[in-house]
Parts: structure tokens; C-alpha cells; sequence
């Protein structure tokens, strides 16, 4: 009863004070155009050079030219990747890009 007595008087209260506006309102103002962002340098972006060799597809990744990853997709399989970690040239092969970081997990409770 307290509770249904409380919403009521709220209910009312809120009602009241949305009924009541100023008389001199104003639409807000235009924002106008949004500040110019920092622009991207074009060299500086990814391409990517989608390769068929045999029934495989190579994706070779450059930045500037230079060559940081290839993504090798089989016709059958699971794509895997060749990158450029240290940026000597030299490839490492990685199967996925899970770490194999593993932290230790405990179940604190259970029901």
C-alpha cells in the first residue's frame, strides 16, 4: 500500500513538472560542420595484393612498399599466416593468431 501511495504522489509530481515550460524557448542553434580530422598519409595505408597460385589463394600484405604479411588460404585446409615480426624479411609461420597465452582459471562458486 505504502508502495502504490508513493509511485502515485510521483507520478503526479512528474506530470506536474513537465506541464509547467518558460514561455521564451528558443530551438537550439545549427552545429554547423564538424572540425576537420587528422588526415591519413595514402602511403601509409595497407594494400593488399590477392594472389591465385594453384588452388591456393595468397594475400600479400605491404605497407610502403614493404612486404609485413602473407596470408595463405588452401582450397582445403585452414588459412594460415606468414609474417614479417622483426621486419628483416624473413617470414615466421603462425597458424593463428592466438598467443597461446593461457591464465590460470578457478571456479570461485558453483550451483
Amino acid at each position: 500500500m505504502r508502495n502504490l501511495l508513493s509511485a502515485m504522489l510521483f507520478s503526479i509530481a512528474v506530470t506536474a513538472i513537465a506541464a509547467e515550460r518558460p514561455a521564451n524557448l528558443q530551438p537550439a542553434p545549427d552545429p554547423g560542420p564538424p572540425p576537420p580530422g587528422p588526415t591519413l598519409d595514402p602511403a601509409l595505408e595497407a594494400q593488399v595484393t590477392i594472389l591465385k597460385r594453384g588452388s591456393d589463394t595468397v594475400e600479400e600484405y605491404r605497407v610502403a612498399g614493404k612486404l609485413y604479411m602473407i596470408k595463405v588460404t588452401p582450397a582445403h585446409g585452414i588459412s594460415y599466416y606468414m609474417i614479417d615480426e622483426k621486419g628483416d624479411g624473413r617470414m615466421t609461420r603462425q597458424d593463428s593468431f592466438d598467443s597461446g597465452l593461457r591464465p590460470p582459471m578457478w571456479v570461485i562458486h558453483s550451483w
